[in-house]
């Protein structure tokens, strides 16, 4: 039986009570079911707001499952009901006790007092509601901010081991300090760059689209055509999205130093896609440099060629391919993308 928030159940087997109750809260607008039990009123009582009952109904039933039910209302419910007794005697104290939120009216009623007594069972209930509401709302709000902490805790000692690895290999390569300063400072921006889309974007995500925006920009607008970036719309999760920041700052570091991007004629172009395949999403990327200096494969790998092949394979599980090709270097990366949401989903009010 699917009822209507508001609906009012009525267990009155014996008489007109029943159909005269529904009669008088039908003409102010209130909806209701007749049960012809009190099985049928306990397995309904989840989905009503209020429930009027006979006294002698109650009497001649087994209360042992409306009794349950009321024991194990949560912390915000006290479900109101209203008991109709016969004029002169006094209710069986039995009842009171088990239904606790109880209302007594005598029989005959007059039809204003039933509907008074449904309409403030029914704002209590509606009160009772708002407050299991701000109590879902702040048990949500406390799961989003667990996960945030621990989202940070693992953020934080990813970036402190990743800024250990760049200060590392930075002193191995630079040849002086000043060298030293300047590449490392760069790697450390980009860095922050990624992190800072992640905190402002509230599903903790990335746009893969931003960050390459984000380090060929000033390269794009020198000239229409020079930079092409060409891909659909890709949120990535912390774990890829830092890794890859960093990589694609490699790139573009390498590419603005030895490769197209070196000379005006040097043209980029980077093109990815997201490939469904047996209810997985793998992100594919292909960046292509064409138009620059004759390149060659070094002898001694950097460090940006180190964090591309070992990160982005190892934390990243992604496949790649690095090619040093006369025309210009060729990167391509296929990885896998994670659905899973950072902090819960908020319906909207």
């Amino acid at each position: 039986m699917q009822l209507s928030r508001g609906s009012v159940l009525i267990l009155a087997p014996v008489g007109r009570d029943a159909d005269v109750a529904a009669a008088i809260l039908r003409e102010v607008g209130i909806g209701s079911t007749q049960c012809a039990d009190l099985d049928r009123v306990v397995v309904s009582l989840d989905d009503a707001d209020c429930a009027i009952l006979t006294e002698e109904a109650l009497l001649s039933s087994n209360r042992k499952a409306l009794a349950s039910w009321i024991s194990q209302q949560p912390p915000w419910s006290d479900f109101p009901f209203i008991l109709l007794t016969q004029r002169g005697l006094t209710p069986d104290p039995r009842l009171r006790k088990l239904l606790a939120n109880v209302t007594v009216l005598e029989r005959p009623f007059h039809p204003d007092v039933l509907a008074d007594a449904v309409g403030s069972a029914l704002r209590a209930r509606k009160r009772q509601r708002e407050v299991q509401a701000h109590l879902e709302e702040r048990q949500r709000t406390h799961e989003r901010q667990t996960l945030l902490i621990r989202e940070l805790h693992h953020r934080v000692k990813n970036t402190l081991a990743t800024v250990q690895a760049l200060v590392g290999a930075t002193a191995r390569s630079a040849k002086s300090v000043d060298e030293f300063y300047h590449s490392f400072v760069a790697r450390i921006v980009a860095l922050a760059n990624t992190h800072t889309m992640l905190t402002e974007d509230y599903w903790q995500t990335a746009s893969l689209g931003e960050i390459l925006t984000a380090e060929l920009g000033p390269y794009k607008s020198e000239a229409e055509d020079r930079v092409i970036l060409d891909g659909p719309v890709v949120q990535m999760q912390a774990d890829l999205a830092v890794p890859l920041g960093m990589a694609i700052h490699e790139l573009s570091t390498n590419a603005a130093k030895y490769g197209s991007l070196s000379v005006p004629e040097g043209k980029l172009q980077v093109r990815w896609d997201v490939l469904e395949q047996e209810g997985a999403r793998k992100l594919l990327l292909d960046w292509t440099e064409m138009g620059g200096p004759p390149v060659e494969e070094p002898s001694r790998r950097g460090f940006g060629s180190t964090l591309i092949r070992r990160i982005l394979t190892t934390q990243c599980h992604a496949d790649i391919q690095y090619e040093f090709e006369p025309c210009g270097v060729h990167f391509r990366l296929e990885a896998p993308l994670t659905q899973e949401r950072l902090v819960p989903q908020y319906d909207s009010p």
